[in-house]
């Protein structure tokens, strides 16, 4: 057994934690834990991070309900690495999804593979449209054990408690100077953000239509400026 004065924490003191869906062997996220958040993770038996924009002890689920019980911890050659193999109460990723590892940068090609590819057009990127699509669904129908139900199971001050946090988040982020990080932090604000439109029925156009609005009148103030 590994004791936990044997682990090799970095200079800042965390070491990154791969977790794992112990049922299915699925990564469901990469996080960090520090001394303290691995010793409260082996005395609860639930995951507990470090976050590296808040700078706070995070316990997992404390917030979502999405609880992850842990099955075992085990570290790499070099002390320098967990994997921690779990049994979750619902999705870990804040967006609603089973794991936060849902998008495919490359994937192995088989001859089914390359046949449906050939003859479906219908491949699904990214967009906001789609995204608030989702978000609206899980309003309206819900999905047990979805983050996204959750939040509008709980309510409006909840929605706005999040957009608050992630806020900071930014900010944190930004001062720090950390473009990987603050690139994360916006995406989270982004979609609590798209929550509450949901929850307060506002759609993307009507954003659209309020951007555009302040582009005219800019660009009208430009014009007067350059005929006086």
């Amino acid at each position: 057994m590994v004791n936990v004065e044997e682990i090799k924490f970095d200079e800042k003191g965390l070491v990154p934690a791969i977790v794992v869906d112990a049922d299915t062997n699925q990564v469901l996220t990469l996080a960090y834990m520090n001394e303290e958040s691995l010793r409260i993770s082996l005395e609860k038996k639930l995951t507990c991070f470090w976050s590296r924009s808040r700078q706070e002890l995070w316990l997992k689920g404390e917030t979502s309900g999405n609880y992850q019980h842990i099955v075992s911890i085990t570290a790499d050659c070099d002390r320098d690495a967990l994997v921690v193999k779990v049994k979750p109460d619902g999705p870990a990723c804040h967006l609603g999804t089973w794991s936060c590892f849902d998008y495919p940068v490359l994937e192995a090609e088989s001859p089914e593979t390359e046949a449906e590819s050939s003859n479906d057009d219908s491949c699904e990127e990214f967009s906001y449209e789609g995204l608030m699509e989702l978000i609206r669904g899980r309003k309206t129908e819900g999905k047990e054990g979805s983050y996204t139900t959750y939040l509008f199971e709980k309510g409006l001050d909840k929605i706005l408690k999040k957009v608050g946090e992630e806020s900071t988040e930014v900010i944190i982020a930004a001062k720090a100077e950390d473009k990987a990080e603050t690139v994360y932090e916006i995406a989270d604000l982004a979609y609590h953000v798209m929550v509450l439109m949901v929850e307060a029925g506002i759609s993307l156009d009507e954003i659209k239509d309020e951007l555009a609005s302040r582009h005219v009148i800019d660009h009208k103030v430009k014009q007067e400026k350059m005929t006086k």
